[in-house]
């Protein structure tokens, strides 16, 4: 074979992701972070980032947030805006799920390629500082005289914190339907709130108010795990005799309309990248769980919690 044939056909092989990765060029990914800066999505999106270039299986990674409608703007931005585009990459999770299911929106998670699941973060519960509540069971007491004068404070319609504190209200005994929940774009704005004391609970991944309960501008009051965080000394909310348990998964999606070759060699790129020690790092720093799925694996997991949080939704009266 003459060698520009031979090099054409290499070429060729590279862009279908036939090659293994050590035989092809890094790639220029596009990730699509459809929230705020600030937050657990954007968090996620640059860690992974960062791990794929030290993992030397992207050249580069550039970022585009794009927040709102529990992250619906954005998947709607990539569906329409990356078809066929084996370099994208969105990143989502439980709270877009929840989000579609209370939202409605016109695009559909399903136009879009499922690759990998992430990560799996616990929410806690948090008052702010000069709250006139001490603990949960204060919260609980005044949710059942009246629920709507509990404000509580977290992320998108139908994100995980928003579950959980309908969850909360069902098994006390108050209506979970006249709950006062205030939806925020994105993580930032949510520690505000919390911050400035204009929410009278805020909920959010431990890691985004980690630094805020160290110093003492938050007080913890419970977290949605089964057992206390490793190294948290906060209490579940089972052990405050509240049955409810959720945690914050995250993962990312490929382009629509990419083929099996791409999908795979996209996959192996974000697979690499979580083997990295970048990635560990973020890890330990976020506290967050490792949680990997790929493949078809990933998708029928979606399938599944997709209609598990829709019939917990409709339980609870949210929908």
């Amino acid at each position: 074979m003459r060698r520009d044939t031979f090099l054409k056909s290499l070429a060729a092989m590279a862009a279908v992701g036939a090659l293994p990765l050590s035989a092809r060029a890094a790639a220029n990914v596009k990730m699509m972070i459809p929230a705020n800066p600030g937050g657990g999505w954007d968090t996620t999106g640059r860690a992974l980032g960062k791990a794929l270039t030290d993992a030397k299986v992207a050249d580069t990674v550039t970022y585009d947030n794009k927040g709102g409608a529990a992250g619906a703007l954005g998947l709607a931005q990539f569906v329409n805006g990356s078809k066929g585009d084996a370099n994208a990459l969105m990143v989502m999770g439980s709270v877009m799920l929840g989000g579609i299911i209370t939202g409605k929106p016109p695009v559909n998670l399903s136009q879009a390629t499922p690759i990998a699941r992430l990560t799996t973060e616990y929410n806690v519960f948090v008052l702010p500082a000069n709250s006139p509540f001490k603990s949960m069971k204060d919260v609980v007491e005044q949710l059942k005289k009246d629920p709507g004068s509990v404000k509580w404070g977290g992320g998108s319609r139908g994100s995980t914190e928003h579950i959980a504190a309908a969850m909360i209200a069902q098994k006390v005994g108050a209506d979970p339907s006249k709950i006062n929940y205030v939806a925020f774009r994105g993580g930032g704005e949510a520690t505000a709130a919390v911050l400035g004391g204009n929410v009278t609970v805020g909920g959010s991944g431990y890691s985004e108010f980690a630094e805020y309960i160290a110093a003492g501008k938050m007080k913890p009051i419970a977290v949605t795990s089964a057992q206390r965080l490793p190294g948290v000394n906060v209490p579940t909310l089972k052990e405050q005799g509240i049955d409810v348990e959720i945690g914050n998964w995250r993962g990312v999606y490929g382009a629509p309309g990419i083929s099996a070759e791409q999908r795979k060699a996209l996959t192996d790129m974000v697979l690499a990248a979580m083997k990295s020690p970048s990635w560990a790092e973020s890890l330990k720093k976020n506290d967050w769980t490792s949680a990997v799925l790929s493949g078809d694996a990933f998708a029928k997991f979606v399938d599944d919690d997709f209609a598990s949080l829709r019939a917990i939704m409709t339980k609870s009266g949210m929908i």
